[in-house]
């Protein structure tokens, strides 16, 4: 005996599957730049400073080396063990996590605790970098953050993982700095709800002042108009 099986077919509304693609695609090439590798030059009293969008609970790990030009070589060259870099980091609320004096060469380490923009500055120790005065500091800097600033091989070694352990520790971290990243994301939404309701409400009410300045001028004009009328008994 034949059965015929009935298949009900669901589509999407039109632009949620697109929709729902493109947010994943987004999350994915955001969390894949989060390390970011690039070098800059800087004077004697310059400061350099960087805005990175971080989540809060997150480690964020800075590595920098230094390098002198020679104008004999015209090159650039190794910066000299006495030549270091002073390094500030504030958070959105503008208050200072770190702030340390390191070598010519370095790595700090730091945890945010709020969300959001984060004020990562560098700048030289002008007084020994004085003895140069008229050369140009390059300073390379490679900054990871989250699960990319963890090094694996080193976890490996301490804890004794196999590869698979190793394997699947990898996968949970990433699953919870993708969430920390979602979360971020429903934050920054919210605030930018808060602000666009925070100015329709503001536009609303200078609307209602407009009008209202508008039909105070009105009454004040015609009362004005009809005591000049009846000043010269025309009404």
């Amino acid at each position: 005996m034949a059965v015929e099986l009935g298949v009900r077919v669901v589509r999407p509304r039109p632009g949620t599957e697109l929709g729902v693609v493109m947010r994943t695609l987004l999350l994915l090439l955001w969390l894949a730049t989060r390390g970011s590798a690039l070098y800059f030059h800087i004077g004697e009293t310059e400061k350099k400073c960087f805005i990175e969008e971080i989540p809060d609970e997150t480690m964020v790990i800075g590595n920098y080396r230094t390098q002198l030009y020679d104008k004999q070589r015209e090159e650039y060259q190794p910066a000299t063990p006495g030549l270091g870099m002073f390094v500030e980091v504030k958070d959105p609320e503008d208050k200072v996590i770190l702030a340390r004096q390191y070598g010519s060469e370095g790595r700090f380490t730091f945890t945010s605790h709020t969300p959001g923009e984060h004020q990562i500055c560098l700048h030289s120790n002008s007084t020994k970098f004085s003895l140069f005065a008229g050369g140009m500091l390059r300073v390379h800097l490679d900054i990871q953050v989250g699960e990319h600033a963890n090094d694996y091989a080193e976890i490996a070694a301490k804890d004794k993982l196999s590869e698979l352990q190793l394997r699947v520790r990898q996968l949970v971290e990433q699953v919870e700095q993708i969430q920390k990243e979602q979360n971020y994301q429903r934050w920054r939404e919210e605030r930018f709800r808060q602000t666009s309701e925070s100015t329709n409400q503001r536009v609303l009410w200078w609307s209602i002042l407009q009008t209202l300045i508008l039909v105070a001028i009105g009454v004040w004009q015609m009362r004005h108009l009809k005591s000049f009328f009846e000043a010269k008994k025309l009404v």
